[in-house]
């Protein structure tokens, strides 16, 4: 039986790097770009780094799967004015979904980015 491992997340790779050398990383073969975060490479602390390594240790057959948004699921917004609260998706349009907020006693219908908003478990 042959074993074959394959990395958690797969086409991405973890650097530490200075803003000086990051032009130096995406010149690298193979190297598209560094994944953004409100604008600007994204940083992982090394502590969520760490808490991976223990768990990867900790479990086997461990999967990533990225979180998938859809038309009517419920989500909670995480920065902004609404802040924490919960809303029902209406569309997907990119990196924007249009939420329906009704915890207000209203209906409000926002566009916000996909970055803010995290899945509810239903």
């Amino acid at each position: 039986m042959k074993t074959v491992e394959e990395p958690l997340f797969k086409s991405y790779v973890f650097a530490r790097v200075n803003a000086d050398e990051q032009t130096k990383v995406r010149m690298t073969a193979g190297v598209m770009n560094f994944v953004y975060w409100q604008g600007k490479p994204a940083i992982i602390p090394a502590k969520e780094i760490e808490t991976i390594r223990k768990f990867l240790n900790e479990y086997e057959n461990v999967m990533a799967e990225p979180i998938l948004l859809k038309e009517d699921g419920r989500v909670t917004i995480r920065q902004g004015l609404f802040m924490d609260h919960e809303a029902r998706i209406l569309k997907i349009e990119g990196n924007k979904v249009k939420v329906v907020i009704e915890s207000i006693g209203y209906t409000l219908v926002a566009s916000i980015d996909k970055k803010n908003l995290t899945t509810l478990i239903q």
